[in-house]
């Protein structure tokens, strides 16, 4: 396995130092600090790789060391997965049934959808979906009635927030802790989630621990720093169930970095779609009725036509006509959506400025490009803001950076409703709205 850091030999060669912690120590010692730490610790498990070896990186502590405790397991069952996967879930959660506390959760709250330019969202275990549902709902399962929180208007990541809280209270806790399997090597966002100086709200100054606003609830990320391939010898070297869907993934050919067992109907998942087709038939043909724009997305999603690879402008338009044509095709409600959008960051390259870096600043500038450039951003960063008015289009390497109506396009294109291409996060209204519950049930619990 890995270690921790490199140091230079002699001829000035980077090579790992053996008297450093491998990861697997490293997990050791954090399992050990959060075992002493909280006295109720449950893992989010979605049945993927990285929160498997977490699981069982957990179950193998406490029987080695003898614990007298359980540990809770978190499951949120999406309704549509391979086949295999909840195979693997099933057997992880019988086999261990001694030691673990299962929470599996079929509750039909909202998950974003990018197949349908209809439907921003679909909704698993959907009771009155019942005929159509690709598989019977697991016996002992939690459902949206065993949740006093739960509201139809609620998303799946809402429920992931509130679920802590309610678990907390449920187990009458002192200090409650969710162990997530989210490693750095996967993408900068997580890599900054742990090294960024921001993060105000580490548990005893531990980066790898986050607290929650209410000071006895926490989130904890004890592999943030293994690569797949620690992943891969852990499970190997101690002959641990891992998903068999990933040895299906490699036979097909399928690189590392995009063998993903998450929603099949998110945005990065859309072109790998049609790998079902192959792999899980059965589950495919139930797929196509459950939820709109799925066989299309299977065909298209790796096309232009689905605003992947490259996206041709049609002759005779700009990519402003063009994104005004594909508006006119959608329904007044998604239409009105990708406007409000629009509007927004229009406001904000207008008033507020986006941060680039002096090298693409100097690119627009070659360019001709009219930008007023500030001296000093409001976010934490040395890139200046720049406002600009939007433009057409703009051939430069950090094209997805900047304000173009070419990005809307391939926005409505992907059917990203939420317009994250655009760099857009969930907006003031529903950011509000997860503060206000938050509140609300974090006065509850400390009452």
């Amino acid at each position: 396995m890995s270690r921790c850091n490199t140091v230079k030999n002699r001829a000035g060669n980077q090579q790992m130092d053996s008297s450093l912690p491998n990861v697997y120590e490293l997990a050791q010692r954090r399992l050990k600090f959060l075992f002493e730490a909280f006295d109720n610790i449950y893992v989010s498990f979605s049945g993927g790789k990285d929160s498997s070896v977490l699981l069982n990186l957990c179950i193998d502590y406490i029987r080695r060391h003898g614990l007298d405790r359980k540990i809770g397991v978190f499951h949120m069952d999406y309704e549509i997965q391979y086949r295999d996967t909840v195979a693997h879930v099933d057997q992880v959660l019988a086999s261990n049934a001694d030691i673990l506390e299962v929470y599996r959760v079929c509750v039909p709250f909202k998950v974003p959808t990018c197949t349908s330019m209809f439907q921003p969202y679909w909704r698993p275990w959907e009771e009155s979906k019942r005929e159509l549902w690709v598989r019977e709902m697991p016996a002992g399962s939690y459902t949206g009635k065993d949740f006093p929180f739960f509201s139809a208007k609620m998303w799946d990541y809402e429920f992931q927030s509130r679920f802590a809280l309610w678990l907390h209270r449920r187990k009458r806790a002192g200090r409650t802790c969710c162990l997530i399997g989210i490693r750095t090597q996967e993408s900068y966002n997580r890599w900054r989630s742990i090294y960024s100086d921001r993060n105000k709200h580490r548990f005893r100054g531990e980066r790898w621990i986050r607290q929650c606003k209410a000071d006895n609830i926490c989130n904890a990320y004890p592999i943030y720093d293994w690569l797949t391939t620690d992943v891969w010898t852990a499970n190997g070297k101690f002959g641990w169930a891992y998903n068999r869907l990933y040895d299906l993934f490699y036979q097909a050919g399928v690189p590392l970095e995009n063998q993903r067992v998450a929603s099949p109907f998110i945005s990065p998942a859309i072109p790998s779609l049609s790998l079902y087709r192959a792999i899980d038939p059965d589950t495919w043909g139930k797929m196509v009725s459950r939820v709109n724009g799925v066989n299309f997305a299977a065909h298209y999603g790796k096309s232009p036509v689905a605003g992947w690879q490259s996206v041709s402008l049609p002759k005779g338009l700009t990519w402003e006509k063009y994104m005004n044509f594909l508006l006119t095709t959608l329904p007044a409600e998604t239409r009105r959506n990708y406007l409000e959008k629009l509007s927004v960051s229009i406001r904000f390259w207008r008033d507020k400025g986006g941060s680039l870096s002096d090298q693409t600043i100097a690119r627009l500038q070659k360019a001709g490009i009219p930008i007023r450039i500030g001296e000093k951003s409001g976010y934490r960063t040395d890139k200046k803001p720049v406002r600009m008015e939007y433009l057409d289009d703009i051939d430069v390497p950090e094209f997805s950076q900047l304000p173009t109506f070419k990005r809307i396009c391939i926005c409505i294109l992907r059917n990203d409703h939420a317009c994250k291409y655009m760099g857009f996060s969930p907006n003031k209204n529903e950011t509000l709205r997860r503060k206000k519950i938050m509140e609300k049930y974090e006065s509850l619990l400390r009452s």
